[in-house]
């Protein structure tokens, strides 16, 4: 009896308690900071600001995951999000350095949605009229530094046998639901169901080598936008996201390793964050400091006044709270014992197919007719896209919650296109403003064909959608994906994360209820009422196929549109320095004594940002006097207490830098000193390095 309970006890525990999966991982990070100087930022879908300078360099983090029979790259990337073309040629430089290893079936890019990068970067018309058109140094920064990031994963020596652990947490302060009211009209059964308007849950993956249980990275997913710098912000900047990425890289690597240059890797990845705000504080109307309109988010008709503000005294402080909360939350988690997190368990696979969306059909369930099978629209944007949200008002006259036009902007509109009754129709409630499907001049406006991709690691999905789902949408697809997986024979504990805006960019995706109420998430659904719906019947089909090992067709082909660009941008001509000055030459030197919390400022003779992007580089550094007298960096323009600014002096090529660094509270006394460097270009259009230091400062005892 005594061997038959041990044989009881021991089959129990290995059933209760399997051995985690062995998987091959590589992790990879890489700069992909483009252009710092004149070049609209994206995410605000306004023509300023301009980039001026660096706060946190942009970074694309790559996991590389493999079961021995297949494999999958999943890529977070410090941008607004992923263009079409981005994803076409990051697989056509990887296929031509490894053959079929990688394709676009097995890789996933996903935009962490900072809304402080520069744009210019993807090939549909209206993603680049606020970039006054293409940008390719956005577009090379980006598919270079991508490329980097797997190049550095894939590395044989980087490929570690790991085992993988899934832990899931509640973060409760970190973000609020800026559209309130859309979220209000869902059935209230189904809101009964969650104690939250938005998701609360934070969701991470903790990779850890079996040969030394070294943590090798994490991927972290928490619904929030990347809106805590806001519209007037001029500097590059990875928002709340990358500055909790640094931090959690920065405790592992340790401080002595500069961001981007260690080998644990933190990706602060996006999710299903749509109607999703960091600016907790909540939206308040600038004239009278009262709560703006509910339903519309306006005071007195005007969403210029009704503004949502971050926790924070002013948008770098926010940036610095939101950020912490994220990483300070995902330490606790990643500091549990691996015991109490669960082990990924099964196989690596995946699933793709690109579907031609406004001709997709789905049945949906009519409440007068019943089952109703109904087609998508041609894209087209609605009044609400044009009013903006909380995070960031629109530039004219429009509200959110309109269901009808207007005849002035409508007169606007129909310069372009008159929207075609079928469109119209397909689209209600929403009023039409740009039918962009209908516009072809001087080529696509909007994408037709999109990526749709799922993975599987055991017992976890990630379902990479192209675009922003709300919350009420996210939850949806995560439960349609779960029950379909378990009825595909797939395991019981199945659990869906979503990546959002990932491969190709098609704004928003609400629900079917919070589209009748025409806020700004519903006025950028592109595709119509039932855009949702398709989602769910799409990848519900993509689920099935992994599950039941059935094959998917590859779809049609979305076009590559490199050779149809048009760019306004002006090049940098030449430049020149001030009178009786040297490129580098410092004009402000720093105060000789400063203490800790204090700020030391500088300003330099300084050539364009644009003539050369200084990736895996920096445009400043800090020096601390070591006991041999020698100078070591302790930072560069990637840290998060660093500000490059570039000011435009002259019309004729004259330029400054101005460098700021706020000195930590814990930083020793003793001797420092700040230097810039960059390229001029002559006259000649011939480029060249400078450098400048400014004179040594003292940092004093004690904090100011």
């Amino acid at each position: 009896m005594k061997f038959l309970a041990g044989f009881v006890i021991a089959f129990f525990a290995n059933v209760c308690c399997a051995a985690p999966s062995t998987y091959k991982v590589g992790v990879g990070i890489a700069d992909v900071t483009g252009p710092a100087a004149e070049i609209n930022t994206m995410g605000y879908a306004s023509p300023t600001p301009l980039t001026s300078g660096i706060h946190t360099r942009l970074y694309s983090r790559a996991f590389v995951i493999d079961d021995t029979i297949s494999r999958v790259v999943f890529v977070s990337v410090d941008v607004c999000m992923i263009d079409q073309s981005v994803k076409t040629e990051v697989v056509k430089r990887l296929q031509g350095t490894y053959g079929g290893m990688y394709s676009a079936q097995n890789v996933v890019l996903s935009g962490t949605h900072t809304h402080s990068g520069p744009g210019g970067h993807l090939q549909y018309v209206l993603l680049i009229i606020t970039s006054k058109g293409w940008v390719q140094q956005s577009f090379d920064a980006l598919v270079a530094g991508i490329v980097r990031s797997v190049d550095e994963a894939h590395n044989e020596n980087a490929m570690r046998d790991a085992h993988i652990y899934y832990a899931t947490d509640i973060l409760v302060d970190a973000n609020i639901n800026r559209s309130p009211s859309s979220y209000l009209n869902n059935p209230a059964w189904e809101r009964a169901k969650y104690t939250y308007n938005t998701d609360k849950d934070m969701v991470q993956l903790k990779f850890v080598s079996v040969a030394d249980g070294e943590p090798i990275g994490v991927i972290n997913w928490y619904a929030v936008h990347l809106t805590s710098m806001n519209k007037t912000n001029q500097y590059i900047s990875s928002d709340n996201k990358g500055y909790a990425g640094l931090l959690f890289e920065t405790k592992i690597n340790g401080p002595d390793i500069m961001p981007g240059k260690g080998p644990f890797v933190a990706a602060f990845a996006s999710t299903n964050l749509g109607d999703v705000s960091p600016n907790t504080m909540g939206a308040k109307c600038l004239d009278t400091g009262l709560p703006c309109d509910f339903v519309s988010s306006s005071c007195n008709n005007r969403t210029q006044l009704c503004i949502a503000f971050g926790p924070g005294k002013d948008m770098v402080d926010s940036t610095r709270i939101i950020g912490d909360k994220q990483f300070q939350k995902a330490w606790e988690m990643y500091s549990k014992d691996n015991s109490e997190l669960e082990p990924l368990e099964g196989p690596v696979q995946f699933a793709h197919q690109f579907v031609n969306m406004p001709n997709y059909t789905v049945e949906v369930q009519d409440p007068v007719n019943g089952p109703t099978t109904v087609k998508l629209c041609s894209p087209a944007l609605g009044y609400a896209f044009a009013a903006g949200c909380v995070d960031g008002a629109g530039a004219f006259d429009f509200t959110q919650g309109t269901t009808s036009g207007n005849d002035f902007w409508n007169l606007v509109a129909t310069a372009l296109v008159e929207p075609s009754e079928e469109v119209q129709k397909c689209h209600a409630p929403k009023p039409v403003l740009l039918s962009t499907g209908e516009i072809t001049w001087p080529y696509a406006w909007h994408p037709s064909i999109v990526e749709t991709q799922l993975f599987r690691i055991g017992q976890l999905l990630i379902a990479a959608v192209p675009g922003e789902f709300t919350t009420m949408a996210g939850r949806r697809l995560r439960e349609a994906l779960n029950a379909e997986a378990v009825n595909s024979g797939g395991p019981s504990n199945t659990k869906t994360v979503i990546a959002g805006l990932s491969n190709v960019y098609t704004h928003y995706v609400t629900t079917y209820e919070e589209y009748q109420m025409q806020r700004y998430e519903a006025g950028s659904v592109i595709y119509g009422p039932h855009t949702l719906s398709a989602h769910l019947d799409q990848y519900k089909k993509l689920t099935r196929s992994i599950f039941k090992n059935e094959a998917v067709e590859a779809g049609p082909v979305p076009p590559f549109l490199l050779d149809n660009q048009i760019s306004l941008v002006s090049g940098v001509v030449f430049d020149r320095p001030a009178f009786e000055h040297e490129f580098g030459d410092c004009l402000v030197q720093p105060y000789p004594f400063v203490r800790p919390n204090e700020t030391v400022t500088a300003t330099f003779v300084a050539g364009h940002p644009r003539n050369n992007l200084m990736q895996e580089d920096t445009f400043m550094t800090v020096e601390a006097k070591q006991s041999d007298n020698s100078w070591k960096v302790i930072r560069t323009d990637a840290h998060f207490d660093t500000f490059f600014y570039w000011e435009k002096t002259s019309a004729v090529g004259q330029s400054e830098a101005h460098l700021r660094w706020i000195v930590p509270a814990d930083t020793p006394e003793g001797e420092y000193r700040i230097s810039h460097f960059g390229y001029y270009k002559n006259i000649d259009a011939k480029v060249f390095p400078y450098s400048g230091t400014t004179q040594s400062f003292e940092v004093a005892a004690g904090a100011a």
